[in-house]
């Protein structure tokens, strides 16, 4: 089972990715980042897309989607993609695992699923 470090670093190792970050959803703070663009405050990205996380879960309580579990979040931009995927291990509860791709280099299903898989096998 990695850890926090080995997750990072295998998650910036999928095509096109330029950031990660495991986020703290109740207070917008990241447990820990990685990320190889100056350009790119990661911090300044856990925090916003913090506010992004919490109205979808939001909006799934109002609709009473209570057997729905949220999965993972994707935002496309023009030129990059973001994708969030909520740890679904007790441990991780109110976790979210954040990742910014290049989307003329990332392979989204790809990468989706390799999220999916460092998801899995992170242990906090």
């Amino acid at each position: 089972m990695p850890n926090l470090e080995t997750a990072l670093k295998d998650a910036l190792a999928i095509d096109g990715a330029f950031g990660v970050a495991l986020v703290d959803y109740n207070s917008g703070l990241a447990l820990g980042s990685l990320g190889n663009s100056p350009d790119f405050d990661l911090n300044i990205a856990a925090a916003a897309i913090t506010d992004v996380v919490r109205a979808k879960l939001r909006a799934l309580e109002m609709l009473s989607l209570h057997q729905e579990a949220l999965e993972d979040m994707l935002i496309t931009l023009s030129g990059q993609y973001h994708v969030v995927r909520p740890m679904t291990a007790q441990s991780g509860q109110g976790i979210f695992l954040y990742l910014a791709l290049d989307r003329a280099r990332a392979n989204l299903a790809l990468a989706r699923h390799q999220m999916k898989l460092i998801e899995q096998s992170l242990e906090l």
